[in-house]
């Protein structure tokens, strides 16, 4: 039986900047990443999310980022350790105190933007992460990109791990994301993602921007809550998923 995870960035709302329908994901979806405040949302939002999430029995996960509200977190910060390590834990702290008061708790981290993809690659980057982590709660689980280095560091100092692909993002044949800045980064199709993802979990494979296929291992699948036309393709995705016999399941406990 293939078992497949659906996740979405969601909390990042605020009044003068509505970037997702989170009341709508979380009828889709079966994990969410949960902003932390940094880089988008605010506390009363944040906290609103996490009551429907808990609502809808959707595992809760925290999505810290660089502290950057006007680039939306996408933008490298050059930060030293400390300052980085002590940023993550600021931020898991906040969410596991809004957690709780909304009678859920947070099981997983999966970092945001540009921390992401810095960590992927970026060893004492990673090392600042995972340390954050391990301080604050050892048990939560690393969301991360397949093959990236905090994984590896992750697993060293025994923090459990899941691999993650994105449904609405362009692959390059080395298995990378394809840069935001490039034309066709991001995907708007609803039928062509579902049927990118019906691939990935059955063979484990994902077509690159040169038509190669390129393979891609997988616990969760993210659909961006801040894409346009995010609702269609989850729903798409999570319809096709089925469809195809795939479980649909958190993959955090």
């Amino acid at each position: 039986m293939t078992v497949i995870d659906l996740n979405s960035d969601l909390g990042e709302n605020t009044p003068d900047r509505l970037v997702s329908d989170d009341a709508a994901m979380l009828e889709i979806v079966t994990s969410a990443n949960v902003s932390c405040g940094f880089h988008a949302g605010s506390p009363e939002g944040i906290a609103e999310t996490l009551r429907q999430a808990v609502d809808r029995g959707v595992a809760i996960g925290a999505h810290p980022g660089y502290r950057d509200y006007a680039r939306f977190g996408r933008e490298e910060i050059e930060i030293d350790s400390s300052t980085l390590q002590a940023h993550v834990e600021y931020q898991l702290g906040a969410l596991h105190a809004l957690a709780a008061s909304a009678g859920g708790r947070v099981v997983y981290v999966k970092p945001h933007g540009a921390l992401y993809n810095t960590i992927a690659r970026d060893e004492r980057k990673a090392r600042d992460v995972v340390a954050a982590v391990r301080a604050v709660d050892p048990s939560l689980v690393l969301l991360g990109i397949a093959g990236g280095v905090v994984i590896d560091i992750a697993e060293q100092a025994g923090i459990a791990t899941a691999a993650e692909a994105f449904a609405d993002r362009a692959y390059t044949p080395e298995g990378l994301l394809l840069s935001r800045r490039l034309e066709g980064a991001v995907l708007h199709d609803p039928q062509l993602v579902a049927e990118r993802m019906v691939r990935l979990a059955h063979e484990g494979v994902i077509e690159s921007i040169d038509g190669t296929d390129v393979a891609v291992r997988a616990d969760s699948i993210c659909v961006h809550g801040d894409s346009a036309g995010a609702i269609a393709m989850a729903r798409a995705t999570h319809d096709a998923l089925e469809a195809a016999e795939v479980t649909i399941a958190p993959f955090a406990p």
